[in-house]
């Protein structure tokens, strides 16, 4: 099945709202763009985006053709790697979504690996914290979700892929640079966070109630969106966070910053794989699920720095 022109062109105008920006994704011009779609309407006999009051918005016919546009893209995927899979040669698109840390960290490193093995299949990928990337996978927005942790939900099937330290760094001139203390210390020192519903954030609680301190005892200094975020705000002397071991390899490297122990306080984690409850995935995503499974721990990044250290937290 071939997605119907017309339709990819209407599917991508409706996702945007906007004639101009569809037309970059399309590669057409806005022109291009508004006549695919007024063919569509006189085809179907039904305006389908409404564009008076200064803005465009979809119409009740253009939100009930929406889902089945939606619904042919991913047939049409299908198909194609239906077919390519028969003729012993995967194509076509896949559509990963990762967890912040996961996708800045590691999955430059997984892609380069899969698209050597599979040259013709095209990698999208997204990224988001955990839920976020949870609620885009059950959205059919990507085929595959790649989080941190392993989220139980009877809507979905999470397998573990790759272990993962989280260590707790502070500036250079820090008391605690390079030093093991006790994890009553926590309370004193401005600590910087990860956003709620982000999978590190909850790592880091989970652990600290287990080692014997409360939430509340936390000197929550700052929340931040992103784990680059939080480093250059360590860097800057604003505070201390825990951060993936993977995220802050180039700063040990360079100096930068400085880890420090915890006694009693484990931050060992899975990083996983996930995708709709049911059997395993097959076509392009089967392929990408298969191969993360064998080769992750051969294609993650080798530790640098002071990073071995790091085993006296978990």
């Amino acid at each position: 099945m071939i997605e119907n022109f017309r339709v990819r062109v209407f599917r991508t105008v409706a996702h945007h709202l906007n004639f101009s920006r569809a037309a970059e994704e399309l590669f057409l011009t806005q022109p291009a763009v508004t006549q695919q779609v007024k063919a569509l309407e006189d085809e179907i006999g039904f305006p389908l985006f409404d564009r008076s009051g200064g803005r465009i918005t979809l119409t009740a016919g253009g939100k009930v053709l929406l889902p089945f546009a939606d619904k042919m893209k991913e047939l049409s995927a299908q198909a194609f790697s239906a077919v390519a899979e028969a003729s012993g040669q995967q194509a076509g698109e896949l559509a990963i979504g990762a967890s912040q840390t996961i996708g800045q960290y590691l999955l430059p490193n997984f892609v380069a690996g899969f698209v050597k093995a599979y040259p013709r299949i095209r990698v999208i990928v997204r990224s988001g914290n955990t839920e976020a990337m949870l609620d885009a996978l059950l959205a059919h927005e990507v085929h595959l979700a790649l989080i941190e942790g392993l989220n139980q939900r009877k809507d979905l099937n999470i397998e573990p892929f790759l272990q993962d330290h989280m260590v707790l760094v502070v500036p250079p001139s820090h008391e605690w640079a390079e030093q093991e203390v006790e994890v009553d210390g926590l309370k004193q020192q401005p600590l910087l966070m990860r956003e709620f519903g982000s999978g590190s954030r909850r790592v880091v609680e989970k652990a600290i109630v287990a080692a014997g301190l409360q939430k509340k005892d936390l000197k929550i200094q700052m929340e931040l969106d992103s784990t680059e975020g939080l480093l250059s705000a360590v860097e800057a002397g604003l505070g201390v966070t825990f951060v993936s071991r993977w995220a802050v390899r180039n700063q040990l490297s360079l100096g930068t910053l400085k880890i420090a122990r915890l006694r009693g306080l484990k931050l060992s984690r899975q990083f996983s794989i996930a995708y709709p409850a049911g059997p395993a995935p097959t076509g392009n995503a089967g392929a990408f699920h298969r191969f993360l499974l064998s080769q992750s721990s051969d294609l993650a990044p080798r530790p640098t720095g002071k990073l071995p250290n790091v085993r006296t937290v978990v």
